[in-house]
């Protein structure tokens, strides 16, 4: 699975302007239904399940980053939304850290395969090489969208070392 595919461009926002972890999770829902062009009068309806799922346990698993999700019937397929806070967001992280960089990740629910493979594609994004500390310096959306195109770029390594 690809970066490009999953991340769309206009729903990076490397300045996000919410500074609750339910306002940033609403504000990068608000993102990607504009960017994907989502039905509007699901926006909180997503934003309620995303909460929710982060109610249950919070999917801030350390070094800065979070990485919130729900599955919903509007949604196609999988699609992700990318926010960096400067300052820091208590998402209670397991390392008791602020997160500076949130994505959030949008499946059909009737796909939990793809879902899955998403938010492994997600993960492993950001713990490969300096990605976290970049996107976390990144101050602008161009910069940001360099990232994702060039975790798509880079050799996938060969098992032969």
């Amino acid at each position: 699975m690809k970066m490009t595919d999953l991340v769309l461009p206009e729903a990076l926002i490397p300045e996000l302007a919410a500074t609750s972890r339910n306002g940033v999770i609403r504000e990068l829902v608000e993102r990607l239904i504009a960017c994907a062009g989502l039905d509007e009068s699901s926006c909180d309806r997503i934003a309620r399940a995303v909460i929710q799922r982060e109610q249950q346990g919070t999917t801030a698993f350390g070094k800065g980053v979070a990485l919130p999700h729900a599955r919903h019937p509007g949604v196609r397929r999988p699609l992700a939304a990318i926010g960096r806070s400067p300052e820091g967001i208590d998402f209670s992280a397991l390392d008791h850290e602020p997160v500076q960089v949130v994505i959030l990740l949008l499946s059909p629910p009737d796909r939990p395969d793809e879902h899955l493979a998403a938010m492994q594609r997600l993960y492993k994004f950001v713990q490969a090489g300096n990605t976290r500390r970049f996107l976390c310096s990144s101050q602008t959306r161009e910069a940001m969208w360099d990232l994702v195109v060039e975790a798509d770029e880079v050799p996938k390594e060969s098992g032969s070392r």
